[in-house]
C-alpha cells in the first residue's frame, strides 16, 4: 500500500484514476477508506480526476505517536504535501472536512502554492470548536459524547491510541491566521456544511461576508459527509472542475 515517510512518520494513502490530482483529508476518527463507500471517490474519479485519500497522523495505517508535537498543525500540513509530492504533482485539489478542514487550513498558511484549490467542509475557519455553555469544549467531554452518539466510529480508539487521538483534538484549538491564509491564498475556494452542523451558520456568514461560494447541504456533521446527496457530490466535482 502507498505510504510516505515524513518527518519520521509513516503516513499511508490511497489513490486511484487519472486526471488532475485531488486529495480528500478526512475528520477525527475516520480515515481514508471512509470516502469511499459514501460516493466521493467514485464521483471525482467519473468526473476525470486523479484522487488520494490520506490517512491523518493518529488514524487508520499511518504512525499513531502520542508526542502532541507532532500533531501540529503546520507539521500535519506537511504531511498533506509530501503526499502531493510523493505522487509527482506540484499542486492538488485539497478537501479537507471537519479536522481535515483544519489540516487543509495549514497547507493553506504554510504551502499555499501547492494548492490549486481549497474546499472547507465541516469547520468553521474564525470559531473553530464550537464552545459549551460552560466555557471551552474538553477533548475527554467530547470523547464522552461521541462514543455516545457515534460508538461505531470511535471504536478503534484504545486507550494505548487515545493519546494520539487527543493531540490531534487539543491542536485543533489553533485558529491563527486561517481566514487571512484562504482568503490571501490565490486559489479558489469553497466552504461547504450540513445543515444541522453547528457550523453551518458561521460558514454561511463567513462565505456570504468574503464573496465565497458556499454549498449548504442536508445532513448533521456526521451526516454531511457520510450520507451526501448526488447533487452535493455534483456540487464539489463542479467547483473542482471550475478551478482547474
Amino acid at each position: 500500500m502507498p505510504h510516505v515517510i515524513h518527518r519520521g512518520q509513516r503516513i499511508h494513502y490511497t489513490v486511484e484514476g487519472d486526471g488532475p490530482l485531488v486529495v480528500l483529508q478526512h475528520g477525527l476518527f475516520m480515515t481514508s477508506e471512509d470516502w469511499r463507500e459514501p460516493g466521493f471517490i467514485d464521483a471525482l474519479t467519473a468526473a476525470g480526476f486523479r484522487v488520494a485519500c490520506i490517512d491523518s497522523l493518529g488514524h487508520g495505517l499511518s504512525d499513531k505517536p502520542h508526542d502532541p508535537a507532532l500533531y501540529v498543525q503546520e507539521q500535519r500540513a506537511g504531511d498533506i504535501v509530501a503526499v502531493i509530492d510523493d505522487l509527482g504533482e506540484q499542486r492538488a485539489h485539497l478537501i479537507g472536512y471537519s479536522m481535515g478542514a483544519w489540516m487543509s487550513v495549514g497547507v493553506a498558511k504554510h504551502h499555499p502554492g501547492r494548492l490549486a484549490s481549497l474546499t472547507v467542509g465541516g469547520w468553521d475557519l474564525v470559531g473553530g470548536v464550537p464552545r459549551m455553555p460552560g466555557g471551552k469544549l474538553t477533548f475527554d467531554m467530547f470523547m464522552a459524547f461521541a462514543r455516545s452518539v457515534a460508538p461505531a466510529l470511535t471504536a478503534w480508539v484504545t486507550p494505548e491510541l487515545e493519546p494520539g487521538v487527543r493531540a490531534c483534538f487539543d491542536n485543533l484549538a489553533d485558529l491563527d491566521g486561517a481566514a487571512d491564509a484562504v482568503l490571501n491564498g490565490g486559489f479558489p475556494v469553497l466552504l461547504w456544511d450540513g445543515q444541522g452542523d453547528p457550523y453551518h451558520a458561521p460558514s454561511q456568514a463567513f462565505a456570504a461576508a468574503n464573496g465565497l461560494p458556499f454549498l449548504s447541504t442536508p445532513g448533521d456533521h456526521i451526516g454531511a459527509v457520510t450520507q451526501p446527496t448526488p447533487e452535493v457530490l455534483a456540487g464539489i466535482a463542479g467547483f473542482l472542475k471550475s478551478a482547474d
